[in-house]
């Protein structure tokens, strides 16, 4: 059975290297997480200090640490910067083998392929490390840009699921969306 026990593995690809976040990380992924663009459909609040995003890097890792929470920052590999973070905002083993992944990168950097390629070492690294059967992701449903990005990455819409989330505003609807092994294995043999 998969344990993290904190140790968040870097694993990399072409163009970039997913890493434990640092606190010296905080101010690149301040930019990121105080953008009201980027924030928009995360139930995060933009942050108004470099200060929030070191808090959320060391809670974030404190979390790896309790097996409740998997999270890379997504680097750049030719210039070190950090352009967002990607990983599992849970995941369950024992009787369900399911995660939910979460994503978000930095506004300058959409477009430009880089979450595709971020999960094509997520997604394998969720199945055949962590032994899941089952990746999930919760998307809020007035943003059609990741439930485009998530079908294009062979994720099905599942539908949608009622004031599922309590945040400062209220509940939230949010659309399931997932992603079973066999779909990926055969997705990856195409």
């Amino acid at each position: 059975m998969y344990r993290c026990k904190g140790r968040i593995p870097e694993l990399e690809t072409a163009r970039l290297r997913l890493r434990k976040m640092r606190r010296r990380d905080a101010a690149q992924m301040f930019v990121h997480w105080s953008d009201r663009e980027v924030t928009r459909y995360m139930n995060l609040a933009p942050m108004i200090g470099t200060s929030e995003a070191a808090d959320m890097i060391a809670l974030l890792n404190h979390m790896a640490g309790e097996e409740d929470a998997l999270r890379w920052g997504i680097e750049l590999k030719d210039t070190g910067k950090l352009i967002g973070s990607c990983g599992f905002n849970t995941w369950q083993l024992e009787g369900a083998f399911r995660g939910e992944i979460g994503y978000e990168l930095g506004r300058d950097y959409w477009r430009y392929g880089y979450m595709s390629e971020a999960f094509t070492v997520l997604l394998p690294f969720g199945y055949e490390t962590m032994g899941l059967n089952r990746i999930e992701a919760l998307v809020d449903p007035r943003n059609a840009a990741s439930g485009s990005f998530l079908t294009s990455q062979g994720f099905t819409r599942e539908g949608l699921l009622r004031q599922v989330q309590h945040t400062s505003t209220g509940y939230k609807d949010m659309v399931m969306y997932s992603l079973l092994y066999d779909e990926f294995l055969r997705n990856k043999k195409r």
